[in-house]
């Protein structure tokens, strides 16, 4: 049995697809929810993708975009009615969010996320809430407290993190739009492992709000779907500025919908791509380096021009970013202590209040989490402060100039998303190293804030799994991602 997206049907359609035939009546927002809840009834067992469907709350969104379209009332946006999935880390007041944690089971948040309320408003109705790897703390998804999520490609194999279960949802036709997070590659990573297609927008301009927060220098909520348009349409739903986020932007969001509808005319003539000199490695797989190769001939045989670009600092990416990201884990994950909410364990009357906290965070918190808190704390403590976090914040101050001269030169970087398609599940488990070695291409982006895309670029010759073109742009720019992906997505496709 295939766990990739039907053939046929209407989770075989695009959201942009699916919202044509609502808003004209040819189907019902009921139908289409419907069927994505039967796909994932059918396939969710095999993937667990899902930790929570919300499938009466889903339908009564559809109903109430049925009644108002019937009225003959404006839908309330493009993907009015067209039903989404959402990564298990932003707040929902009608179903649990655990961050895929212990410490979070079955815990249902006061308020909604900012992009919650926004999705609502825009009357996409929420299928239920995905599998992450547990606090965004992952490259595989294999750290979720509730298992490990499936390739609908390979069943043995990840599909990618932290943010698989959303990724995965969209490859097996179980949604036709995803939001995930986004702190080191968390939503472009997974994209690459899964042929779809996922976009880290620049920090501050969709709002964190509602969202748990893991590095909040780093984190960032996206949208995510299986083609380009799909995304740039979800892209203009959760951006804008935010009062209830300090770092919120206010500034006009991105043209994202109009640079991928110009660029599905496939034309890049006059457009600048770079090619980064560190992200050109013998070591890594050969069928990822020969599908980004192929990948850069097919835009410059689309006009574009390419560029080589020397970012030196990418090489020290990696060591400050896994000290900068566990400094702020250590710093955000302390407010759950087993007492505000929450997990609560020791609780019997025998235990101080120190040690219930002791006993909750220990229980309540998986390995991987803790090996960040412990190596933040570490860090950050008196004497080591100035030699690894300050150093590594001079670090990431070198890169964000890398990527400033860089694209002086250049309107976009390109690069392959991961060094490898999906590894089999297991395989990396044992070793941090090699785990966060599998982020090298994507970190360097969150460090710098600004925006990527992950797009599908075929099959890899010597797996037969998918693959991922990066597409980097400068802050505020997300709009050049789109067009450019939006034409490399229609050369692929002619």
């Amino acid at each position: 049995m295939s766990y990739a997206v039907p053939s046929e049907g209407l989770t075989s359609l695009t959201a942009a697809e699916l919202a044509e035939k609502i808003h004209s009546r040819e189907v019902t927002s009921r139908e289409v929810v419907q069927a994505h809840l039967d796909r994932i009834a059918e396939t969710n067992e095999a993937l667990n993708s899902f930790l929570h469907v919300g499938a009466e709350e889903a339908l009564a969104t559809a109903d109430a975009v049925d009644a108002a379209l019937d009225a003959g009332e404006k839908p309330a946006s493009a993907l009015a009615g067209v039903p989404l999935a959402l990564k298990d880390l932003l707040t929902t007041t009608d179903a649990p969010t655990t961050a895929a944690s212990k410490m979070l089971e079955g815990w249902v948040s006061p308020y909604d996320a900012t992009v919650t309320k926004k999705l609502r408003e825009a009357g996409i109705p929420i299928l239920g809430k995905t599998n992450l790897d547990e606090f965004a703390m992952g490259s595989s998804n294999e750290n979720s407290a509730y298992g490990a999520v499936h390739n609908p490609h390979d069943l043995d194999r990840t599909p990618g993190g932290s943010g698989g279960g959303t990724s995965a949802a969209l490859a097996s036709g179980q949604a036709p739009l995803g939001i995930g997070t986004d702190t080191g590659g968390s939503i472009r990573q997974p994209a690459a492992l899964t042929d779809t297609v996922g976009v880290k927008p620049t920090y501050g301009t969709v709002s964190r709000y509602g969202l748990i927060a893991a590095a909040s220098s780093l984190d960032q909520a996206g949208p995510t779907a299986r083609t380009v348009l799909d995304t740039a349409l979800l892209h203009e739903v959760i951006a804008g500025f935010d009062e209830f986020d300090a770092t919120s932007v206010n500034r006009p969001v991105a043209p994202v919908v109009d640079a991928a509808r110009e660029g599905a005319n496939g034309d890049l003539s006059g457009v600048k791509v770079g090619l980064i000199k560190q992200f050109e490695r013998d070591g890594w797989q050969p069928g990822v380096m020969e599908a980004y190769r192929a990948a850069v001939d097919q835009l410059v045989a689309q006009g574009a021009e390419t560029v080589e670009v020397d970012c030196p600092h990418f090489d020290d990416a990696l060591a400050a970013y896994y000290l900068i990201m566990p400094c702020e884990v250590s710093s955000n994950l302390a407010r759950f202590d087993g007492m505000r909410y929450g997990l609560r364990s020791g609780d019997d009357g025998s235990h101080s209040a120190d040690d219930v906290m002791s006993i909750s965070r220990s229980e309540g918190f998986g390995p991987e989490v803790k090996r960040r808190i412990m190596l933040g704390t570490y860090a950050l403590s008196v004497g080591y402060y100035d030699a690894y976090y300050l150093q590594a914040q001079r670090v990431r101050t070198l890169i964000a100039q890398d990527f400033e001269r860089a694209f002086e030169q250049v309107d976009v970087l390109v690069s392959p998303t991961t060094p490898t398609t999906a590894f089999k599940l297991g395989e990396k488990t044992e070793d941090p190293m090699e785990m966060y070695n599998f982020d090298l291409c994507t970190l360097p982006l969150n460090l710098a804030g600004l925006c990527g895309m992950s797009v599908p670029s075929g099959m890899a010759s010597d797996t037969g799994l998918p693959t991922g073109l990066q597409i980097m742009a400068p802050a505020f720019q997300d709009d050049r991602l789109y067009k450019v992906g939006a034409a490399y997505e229609a050369g692929r496709t002619k």
